[in-house]
């Protein structure tokens, strides 16, 4: 029986009133921790060293020898040496602080797994610049930015810890990340399986690529969300594309919208509508991929279930235009003006500063190609088909560089990753990413479990009291298969020795 059908019947067994009844093997186990650890335990509040290693710029070629600083944070506070284990996160397109501080599970199990946590930057983020201030100058500088680099980074990080650090020789590493990290967690396992016993991949969209998935399931999920949130609220959000374009047609349209959605920099031209549209859709997106049941502040400060205090904004579909953009902006000042303290709506910036836009524009043109389309009709946002020689002329004038949009099934395998072990792959129901993710067991051991009622990555956040019950017994179930790689990593060295 696959993991989802697993969680689903457990949380069926903890529902008042289940019609069913679930098999005594099938019930949450009175050893795991949901019910007291991840329930109970108060906010941790992160306390790490932060360390540099030197990094090759270039792992896999012989003609360059120059080096760069890569940024890593360590704690230590529970690690045991006498069956410890090492949790070790594979950093994402980001400051490592910023996701270290959004990684609560870490810190919520670190006590329990004995861990030393470590949270390892990725090349090209935050402070772990291979040419400092030119890395970003042109495609010559940014040609180290790839998975491969990223992973033989992680790879020699992992070597040096074990062989610096007293006691940390002979003991078990696990990969952990989420989004994009949870995709290099994955793949991390697979390309060096010798140097961590498994992997948890969260919300890791490992086939949202060439056509491996197909490439409106994105669109679709953000729009269930928006349907299930409040009535009309998906039919508002898709009739509102063209009552943007009919104001902004008419003659004093563009000075109406900027006026009436209290935009930072004004539309002065027809072009910039499409722009506004563009942006006004990437929010929707956004909250459907933190639609958390409690107060957050990870993409921007947002209240509890965001998308259903969006939705009450778009009740009624049929409305005059005008009214509708005031609608919109209601709904667009929750996620931009939740704190109360923005003066205007910038269209230039839609999440927090923290994730590193440029990095991952390159790598989105080079090997991170995940084709997404919508039709407007199965979906709530306008029809906007799948162009790859479009996404890749944009690609060469803005990097000159050209995509390889079948690089990453051919480096990783595909869905043809059967032979491989020890990984769980989460996804929220909720997450828009999770149609490109693995959400049915593949094999024993390469485990899929689907949260219901969870967002991207809810299940590396840190507890909370308003955790539904579904993440909770994720989590138990993640911790459970976690430590049993550990115990089968100590039995296989006992016997070695």
């Amino acid at each position: 029986m696959g993991r989802c059908s697993l969680l689903l019947l457990l949380l069926a067994s903890l529902t008042p009133g289940a019609a069913s009844p679930v098999s005594p093997s099938l019930r949450a186990p009175s050893s795991l921790p949901w019910s007291t650890s991840f329930r109970s335990r108060p906010t941790i509040t992160p306390k790490y060293s932060i360390r540099y290693i030197q990094q090759k710029v270039d792992h896999f070629g012989f003609n360059i020898d120059r080096t760069f600083k890569q940024r890593y944070l360590i704690a230590d506070n529970y690690w045991k040496e006498d069956g410890g284990s090492i949790l070790f996160y594979t950093g994402n397109e980001g400051d490592i602080i910023w996701f270290c501080n959004n990684t609560g599970f870490m810190w919520d199990i670190a006590e329990e797994m004995k861990a030393m946590l470590v949270f390892a930057e990725h090349r090209y983020y935050g402070e772990s610049l291979p040419f400092g201030a030119d890395s970003f100058s042109d495609s010559r500088h940014l040609n180290f930015l790839t998975t491969e680099q990223a992973l033989a980074d992680f790879a020699k990080l992992i070597k040096y810890l074990k062989r610096t650090i007293p006691g940390a020789r002979n003991q078990p590493v696990i990969a952990l990340g989420g989004s994009y990290g949870g995709m290099l967690a994955a793949w991390f396992r697979m390309k060096y399986p010798h140097l961590v016993v498994g992997a948890l991949a969260s919300s890791a969209p490992i086939w949202q690529f060439n056509d491996l998935v197909p490439c409106d399931v994105f669109m679709k999920i953000v729009t269930t969300d928006f349907s299930q949130s409040g009535p009309n609220c998906s039919e508002s959000i898709r009739r509102s594309w063209d009552a943007i374009n009919r104001l902004a047609k008419k003659g004093p349209g563009l000075r109406w919208l900027s006026e009436a959605l209290h935009l930072c920099t004004p539309l002065t031209k027809l072009q910039d509508v499409q722009h506004l549209k563009d942006w006004i859709a990437e929010t929707w997106v956004n909250l459907a991929m933190v639609d958390y049941p409690y107060e957050s502040n990870f993409l921007q400060p947002l209240p509890a279930w965001p998308v259903k205090v969006v939705c009450q904004y778009f009740k009624y579909s049929n409305v005059p235009d005008t009214l509708m953009l005031r609608n919109i902006f209601q709904a667009l000042n929750v996620y931009y003006n939740y704190s109360g303290q923005a003066k205007c709506l910038n269209v230039s910036e839609t999440a927090t500063s923290s994730l590193g836009v440029q990095g991952w524009s390159y790598q989105a043109c080079t090997e991170m190609v995940m084709p997404t389309c919508s039709d407007g009709v199965d979906d709530m946002f306008e029809p906007h088909s799948w162009n790859m020689k479009e996404y890749s002329d944009d690609c060469f004038k803005q990097w000159g560089v050209r995509p390889r949009p079948s690089w990453i099934p051919t480096m990783y395998g595909g869905k043809n990753i059967s032979s491989h072990t020890n990984i769980i792959f989460s996804n929220g129901e909720l997450d828009p990413w999770s149609g490109g993710g693995v959400t049915k067991d593949i094999t024993d051991t390469l485990l899929a479990i689907v949260i219901p009622n969870g967002a991207h990555h809810l299940d590396l956040r840190a507890s909370n009291a308003l955790d539904p019950v579904s993440v909770q017994l994720t989590r138990s179930l993640e911790v459970k298969y976690m430590k049993q790689w550990v115990t089968d990593f100590y039995v296989r060295l006992r016997k070695l020795n």
